[in-house]
C-alpha cells in the first residue's frame, strides 16, 4: 500500500489554534463594528483579543484577511432566511416569518449587521463580487415570487424588490441605529414592540 508523504498530509488545527482564530474573529468584529475597516487598525484588534500584533499575524495575513472573513461568514448567515422562504408556503406568513426572522437576527447579531452596513457605506469594496454574484440573484428570485404571488391575487400588489428593501430597512434599523433606539425606547421591550408593530405594518400593507 502506498504512503502518503507527510507534505501531502493536511494538518488540522489544534484546539489552541482554533480558539485563538475564535478570539480574533470576535474581537475584530467588535472593532470593524464600531469603527469601519478605515477606522480599525490590528492593534485595535490586538488588545481587544488579548494577543499580540504578531500573534494576530500568525493567523491572519492582515486586516483585509480578518475583514473578509467575518464578511464571507456574515453573507452566508444574512441570506439564510430569504432562502428559507417557502415557494409552496401561504404567502403572507412566509414574508412575516422572514420579518421576524430579520428582526430576531438584528437582536442577536448586531454588530455583525452594523458590520455589513459600514461595508455597503463604503460602496462594498470586499464584498461587491459577493453581491453580485449570490446576494442579487437570491433577490432577484424572491422579488420574482412575491410578484407572481401578488398577480395570482395571494397579495397586495407590490414591487418585490422595494418590498425587500423596506424590511431589511425596518429590521436592521434596529441593529445600526441601536443607541439611539435604545434612549427614545427607555424603558420599554423593544423587540417585543417591534415584533408586534412590524406584523401589523406588513400584513395590513400585503393582506388581500
Amino acid at each position: 500500500m502506498a504512503q502518503i508523504g507527510t507534505d501531502e498530509v493536511e494538518t488540522k488545527p489544534s484546539r489552541i489554534q482554533l480558539r485563538n482564530r475564535r478570539k480574533i474573529l470576535d474581537a475584530a468584529l467588535e472593532v470593524f463594528s464600531a469603527h469601519g475597516f478605515r477606522g480599525a487598525t490590528l492593534d485595535q484588534i490586538a488588545r481587544a483579543a488579548g494577543l499580540s500584533k504578531p500573534n494576530i499575524l500568525y493567523y491572519f495575513a492582515g486586516k483585509e484577511e480578518i475583514h473578509v472573513t467575518l464578511l464571507t461568514a456574515l453573507m452566508d448567515t444574512w441570506l439564510a432566511p430569504m432562502r428559507e422562504i417557502d415557494p409552496d408556503g401561504e404567502p403572507l406568513e412566509e414574508l412575516l416569518r422572514y420579518v421576524k426572522r430579520k428582526l430576531e437576527m438584528s437582536r442577536a447579531y448586531p454588530r455583525e449587521s452594523r458590520l455589513f452596513a459600514n461595508e455597503i457605506l463604503q460602496g462594498a469594496p470586499m464584498i461587491g463580487e459577493g453581491l453580485k454574484a449570490d446576494l442579487k440573484p437570491l433577490v432577484d428570485r424572491t422579488a420574482q415570487l412575491i410578484e407572481r404571488w401578488a398577480s395570482e391575487g395571494r397579495l397586495k400588489p407590490v414591487d418585490g424588490r422595494h418590498l425587500i428593501f423596506s424590511i431589511w430597512a425596518t429590521t436592521q434599523h434596529y441593529a445600526d441605529f441601536d443607541a439611539q433606539v435604545q434612549v427614545l425606547m427607555s424603558g420599554r421591550d423593544v423587540h417585543g414592540d417591534a415584533v408586534s408593530f412590524l406584523d401589523t405594518l406588513y400584513r395590513r400593507m400585503l393582506a388581500v
